[in-house]
């Protein structure tokens, strides 16, 4: 990088994916803040971040802030939320008034002065970050990582960790400013792992990232192969977002774009089960899940539309008593959960 694009990456939420992309970053030599909370952010500070990839594991020192007044934001800062979405909120007021200092002192506020990238699934992050910050970019994510352990992230796929689609959101409001930093993103994160593809709309893609997340409750609720149940939650999905007129980004087409993004491989000495969000929830009894912004953001826009998504709706209630109830992943079978949605054909091998 030269001095004039370096930029500095504040990651808020340095979980599964916040965490592999701040140690990725620093990895690189990229300037990078990770912002944790309680244990979590104790080991970073004085361990570092341990990423345990198919390749090997590897610790890296990294710079590390447990509250937003530990971090003196400057003009050059990129703030990337990395939260789950049920969390965004919370974070984005913790952030949009910070001071942020120039060569003459203060010369305004985080949400007046800084981007805010959205490193969330679904298709509510931005919008809800459009109401603190003047800039914001979303991004569709394909990285997949597991957070258990304080300090620590599984990471699946090495030395390519991850493929982000990043765009100005919403798409019209794209300036030649945005095209700057989008580019800076694309020519320094790659290098250091994140493959970065710069869409002229990324909500498409955000959509076709819905799509797919809507089966991270299945996963989570039952440890049997369930594709069919899978496959009608998407369906569902699918019908709902052309009833409302949304596009979305075709799997046919998605799929050719991983090409050369992650390529999942065995970590050696991890078998933790599925990456998804939901499952890590669950077995880390957070005490809530995004589903309700996954499955329920396909309910919401049904209900917006005056139709309905019963095995959507049915598949969020499901993940919401299994978090007041205190149960871990896997408390169905396939059997079992087909039933609760109303899905009326299995498949053992799946779909």
């Amino acid at each position: 990088m030269s001095a004039r694009d370096e930029r500095r990456y504040v990651i808020i939420g340095a979980g599964a994916i916040g965490g592999t992309v701040g140690g990725a970053l620093t990895r690189a030599g990229i300037p990078a803040v990770l912002v944790a909370r309680g244990r979590h952010a104790e080991v970073l500070a004085s361990n570092g971040i341990t990423l345990k990839t198919p390749d090997g594991t590897f610790r890296t020192a990294v710079t590390a802030a447990a509250r937003p007044e530990d971090v003196r934001l400057g003009e050059r800062d990129v703030l990337v939320f990395a939260t789950k979405t049920q969390q965004l909120d919370a974070a984005l007021q913790e952030w949009v008034d910070r001071p942020v200092h120039g060569a003459a002192g203060v010369v305004g506020t985080a949400g007046e002065r800084l981007p805010a990238m959205t490193a969330t699934n679904g298709v509510a992050a931005e919008d809800n970050a459009l109401r603190y910050f003047r800039r914001v970019y979303g991004i569709c994510v394909w990285l997949p990582a597991v957070h258990l352990e304080p300090g620590q992230v599984i990471v699946r796929s090495w030395p390519v960790v991850g493929q982000f689609h990043i765009g100005r959101w919403p798409a019209a409001l794209h300036t030649p400013d945005d095209s700057e930093l989008l580019a800076t993103l694309a020519r320094t994160w790659g290098p250091a792992g994140v493959r970065v593809r710069t869409p002229d709309d990324v909500a498409p893609w955000k959509y076709n990232k819905l799509l797919s997340n809507l089966g991270n409750a299945v996963g989570a609720l039952t440890a049997d192969e369930a594709g069919n149940i899978v496959a009608a939650v998407r369906r569902e999905g699918e019908e709902v977002l052309r009833q409302a007129g949304i596009d979305f980004t075709s799997f046919e087409v998605s799929t050719a774009a991983r090409a050369d993004g992650p390529a999942i491989r065995p970590v050696p000495g991890s078998d933790t089960g599925p990456s998804n969000s939901t499952w890590q929830s669950l077995s880390r009894q957070t005490g809530n899940v995004e589903t309700d912004f996954l499955n329920g953001e396909i309910v919401h826009i049904a209900h917006r539309h005056g139709v309905a998504a019963p095995v959507n709706a049915a598949l969020a209630r499901a993940a919401r008593a299994t978090v007041r109830d205190g149960r871990g992943p896997g408390r169905y079978t396939a059997a079992e959960l087909a039933d609760l949605l109303g899905v009326t054909e299995v498949s053992a091998s799946g779909s």
